[in-house]
């Protein structure tokens, strides 16, 4: 038996395929010498990890480079085509699910509206799977290379136990009225596929840290602000969860003691005045049926236009997402704030010196100057692509792992630093 705490050769091999991988995948292609150089690893190692990795396809050679009076030096990436991997949003008004390769080349989704039914967790769990066929059918995508369907969800997740083949993951969604929901089991009944489920607004703030307009930070806060308001707040590089995974949950911290109704049920949270929902319901002007997204373009389009109450319903929005705004730099001291979801890229080029100059008068001064506030920068769909970086998360930290096909559990997603 091996002492406890004590790596064995296969964790140690393991551990260089890890970092190795993480590097080409963030920062490629390199060469051999410069693995060497960002890694630490020895000229054998390297010579021995990477040659795995190129038997294995999950690298490639893809050109060479000139060295200093020698050979020219071969240059390494990492495989696209190799695996792909699934993201789902369980968005307010619909649930997206595309497929991408390892490049995060997106290369179908299926889009499919909630429609009446709402939130009903039978009929979301069947949109979730007639996306997932119909995207791997379009495609003609062997399931063998998916390395595990990401998805995002309106809600706090408890992940289970890990052994449990995804049967442990449960989620509870306040406002959209998941009490418990047991989503592992639900899922698993019709797909073998390794399963990874987290809050959408924590999903996003992966994609962004990863691959967005919060890379190369160590202290950010993504905000989601879509039909709802989140956030993932990151400290030191990683994820800040709390005791039960649900921090971040900004849309219901209090704006406004007494205030308007939320749809979690109590009053004056952030998300009762600058969700999208709760700004086309207060505008009131939109033709029934349109949906939110069609209603909140037509209040931007009449604030563009100086209509009065819509100009003064979007100034108070920003009114109070700069307070907020400023509560999250009081509170975490972040070196950027970073907004993102549909409705906030939709809204922001609007609003955002109006919520930048709330913010400055809201916040300490000191931490205030430290803070940037910016847009973020992977589009609408973010959340999706942030769903696909839970499976891309575990196959990076395992080494370039493959699923066995026999057992596919779901592994509580470690937090992998670029």
């Amino acid at each position: 038996m091996t002492p406890r705490g004590k790596k064995t050769v296969r964790d140690l091999r393991r551990g260089s395929r890890s970092t190795l991988l993480r590097r080409l995948y963030f920062d490629g292609p390199l060469s051999r010498q410069e693995l060497g150089a960002v890694t630490g690893l020895s000229a054998g190692s390297i010579s021995n990890v990477t040659g795995e990795l190129l038997a294995d396809g999950l690298i490639e050679e893809c050109g060479s480079v000139e060295s200093d009076g020698g050979r020219p030096r071969i240059l390494l990436r990492v495989a696209a085509g190799r695996a792909h991997l699934v993201g789902v949003d369980v968005g307010e008004t619909q649930v997206r699910v595309a497929l991408f390769d390892l490049a995060r080349t997106e290369l179908a989704a299926s889009d499919h509206p909630l429609s009446g039914r709402g939130h009903d967790v039978d009929h979301v769990v069947d949109l979730i799977l007639a996306g997932l066929a119909e995207v791997l059918e379009r495609t003609g995508t062997d399931p063998a290379t998916v390395l595990g369907v990401g998805i995002g969800v309106p809600g706090i997740v408890e992940q289970g136990d890990p052994a449990s083949d995804g049967l442990g993951i449960v989620v509870h969604g306040q406002t959209v009225g998941w009490d418990a929901v047991p989503l592992g089991r639900l899922l698993r009944a019709g797909t073998d596929l390794p399963l990874f489920v987290d809050n959408g607004a924590k999903t996003l703030g992966q994609a962004e840290m990863w691959f967005g307009a919060g890379r190369g930070l160590r202290h950010a806060v993504i905000a989601l602000f879509g039909s709802g308001v989140g956030a993932c707040v990151i400290a030191d590089g990683a994820r800040f969860r709390g005791a039960t995974s649900s921090a971040g949950e900004w849309g219901h911290t209090k704006v406004h003691v007494g205030g308007r109704r939320c749809r979690c049920g109590a009053h004056g949270c952030l998300e009762a005045y600058v969700g999208a929902e709760a700004l086309v319901e207060r505008w009131g002007a939109a033709p029934p049926g349109d949906g939110e997204k069609a209603g909140l373009a037509a209040l931007l389009a009449a604030a563009e236009a100086d209509e009065p109450a819509a100009g003064a319903l979007l100034a108070e929005a920003a009114e109070y997402l700069g307070a907020a705004i400023a509560d999250l730099v009081n509170l975490f001291n972040p070196e950027r704030i970073v907004i993102g979801g549909w409705a906030g890229l939709l809204l922001g080029p609007r609003l955002l010196p109006a919520i930048r100059a709330a913010a400055t008068r809201y916040a300490l001064r000191f931490p205030r100057e430290q803070t940037s506030i910016v847009l973020g920068t992977l589009g609408p769909e973010a959340v999706t692509l942030g769903a696909a970086t839970l499976p891309l998360s575990d196959f990076l930290e395992s080494g370039g792992e493959l699923p066995v096909r026999s057992a596919h559990p779901a592994r509580v997603v470690p937090e992998v630093r670029a």
